[in-house]
């Protein structure tokens, strides 16, 4: 999973960054303090790898991981050049969601670049300056291909969904909102790596106050929580601050920490639980002694294309798939045992696999 990290200057992009990645991207209280992308890849903390590579004596554990991508505080304009400009918003085509960081804080020590706090105003400075970086790459496409239409009907449809498209932006829309006549034509759209076609999870970002009822009586968070709804978008609710705090502490203190403050889970908790839930993730599992392994799939990914995550022989040549819950496996204490019980499943081609799935692939090349 890779996500693009966005927002206005000063709302806490770069500080919610570091504290995920512990990458340690600059963070300064100016605009444009980070010129380049910053990157950070962060494993997904799953305690189930924890047990299993305990119960098989693995010598290597391999977590899942999301890739994030931070980039320059976004002002009006910035996609004709405004700030630092349209460069920053190509280094997020290519992620697979945005997280997109708003401020619902009050603090007259933090520059605001608009002079006040207002979220749903920065929200629309943000979704505008995505529109019209979108319809750049739009008619850029359209007199691409102008020429090569009249003589492929294939290119001429693809014409006619990029105009569109430009339609669409144009209203004011974002292109998720495009209804695609087919699958066929909803691949030509998500090839196309619009960023208003993005999935956008919201990370409100207020007090340590706020984070302790989850933002419930802060007004800026409902704000964001009901436009969110209404774009069928997801939210999350951060203290940018409290995660820096949170990623300077051993791994053992983090827990106590939390509880101490009254939070249930800390803001990468969170998020990836948005960003699995937004994007349809899950993750099943491989376990033995040489290593412990969490792969990420798409809901619905059937036992022949999960298998071949692990390497293409093993989708080329499947057999079969067997299969054991985790719950049932750690709790009857080994493999051997779930198989006396009858818990190990044998799946064929058409199984859809499942989150907690502990499998082993039976195949022949």
């Amino acid at each position: 999973m890779k996500l693009g990290i966005i927002g206005l200057p000063n709302v806490g992009k770069s500080t919610l960054f570091n504290s995920l990645t512990k990458a340690k991207a600059e963070s300064a209280n100016y605009p444009f303090c980070t010129i380049d992308p910053n990157i950070g890849v962060v494993a997904v903390p799953d305690e189930r790898l924890t047990k299993l590579s305990e119960l098989y004596h693995s010598q290597k554990v391999t977590p899942a991981v999301i890739e994030f991508v931070d980039i320059a505080g976004l002002v009006k304009g910035a996609s004709k050049g405004e700030g630092l400009g349209n460069q920053f918003l190509s280094n997020i085509r290519e992620v697979d969601a945005v997280v997109h960081v708003v401020r619902c804080f009050e603090d007259p020590n933090v520059i605001h670049v608009d002079g006040s706090v207002d979220p749903l105003r920065d929200i629309e400075t943000i979704t505008l300056e995505l529109i019209f970086s979108d319809l750049e790459v739009l008619e850029k496409r359209a007199a691409k291909n102008q020429k090569a239409a009249m003589n492929d009907k294939q290119v001429r449809r693809e014409l006619e969904i990029v105009r569109e498209l430009i339609a669409l932006l144009e209203s004011g829309k974002c292109a998720r909102e495009y209804q695609a006549a087919d699958e066929e034509e909803a691949a030509f759209v998500h090839s196309l790596n619009l960023l208003t076609d993005k999935p956008v999870i919201y990370a409100a970002n207020v007090s340590e106050d706020d984070l302790m009822d989850d933002g419930e009586s802060n007004p800026y968070v409902a704000e964001v929580r009901q436009h969110a709804e209404e774009e069928g978008s997801s939210v999350f609710v951060v203290s940018a601050k409290i995660e820096e705090e949170i990623a300077e502490l051993p791994e053992d203190e983090k827990k106590e920490f939390l509880q101490d403050l009254g939070i249930a889970e800390s803001g990468l908790d969170k998020l990836i639980r948005a960003g699995y839930a937004l994007l349809g993730l899950i993750s099943f599992l491989t376990a033995g002694e040489k290593e412990t392994r969490a792969w990420t799939i798409k809901k619905g990914t059937k036992a022949p294309q999960a298998a071949g995550k692990i390497h293409s022989d093993f989708e080329r040549g499947f057999i079969r798939a067997e299969i054991v819950n985790y719950h049932d496996l750690i709790g009857l204490g080994s493999y051997a045992l779930a198989r006396e019980k009858g818990l190990i499943r044998l799946e064929g081609k058409d199984y859809v696999m499942q989150d907690d799935d502990v499998v082993v692939f039976r195949f022949n090349v």
